[in-house]
């Protein structure tokens, strides 16, 4: 069985009961749902790696903008429909920039257009592709 490795990126600012979460929807791709940034990684990058990239890719946040706190969670994933499987890592990383609260932002080469805000980690709407699963453990 194929196994795809993905990392997801939980980006948070703010404390308590004002802590937010950084998600995003698709221009003209509703269908997709509410996410947070990740993606696949590539064959032979480094887990590390593939984060900081897909960040910096579909965020276009500054790195120095970003401390990363830790992973908090791997586990796999087995779709009943394909055969293959998903392994999904999940870390946290806290924002201290003063950027909007919301935002576009053009991927490079695939030229998708991102629309990007902070939700209230209190009253977050669900996230497609079960990618709130560890949202508890921020």
């Amino acid at each position: 069985m194929e196994t795809k490795r993905k990392v997801y990126a939980y980006i948070t600012r703010g404390e308590g009961d004002g802590q937010e979460l950084l998600i995003f929807e698709y221009s003209g791709e509703p269908e997709q749902g509410l996410q947070v940034p990740g993606g696949t990684i590539g064959e032979n990058e480094m887990v590390i790696d593939a984060l900081y990239r897909k960040v910096a890719e579909e965020t276009g946040l500054a790195r120095e903008n970003l401390v990363f706190i830790g992973k908090i969670h791997k586990h796999m994933v087995y779709p009943r429909d394909i055969e293959k499987a998903y392994e999904h890592n999940i870390f946290h990383f806290e924002y201290t920039g003063n950027g909007p609260s919301a935002w576009e932002h053009k991927e490079p080469g695939s030229g998708r257009i991102f629309r990007y805000r902070w939700a209230s980690l209190k009253d977050l709407p669900k996230l497609a592709k079960d990618q709130d699963e560890a949202i508890d453990m921020l």
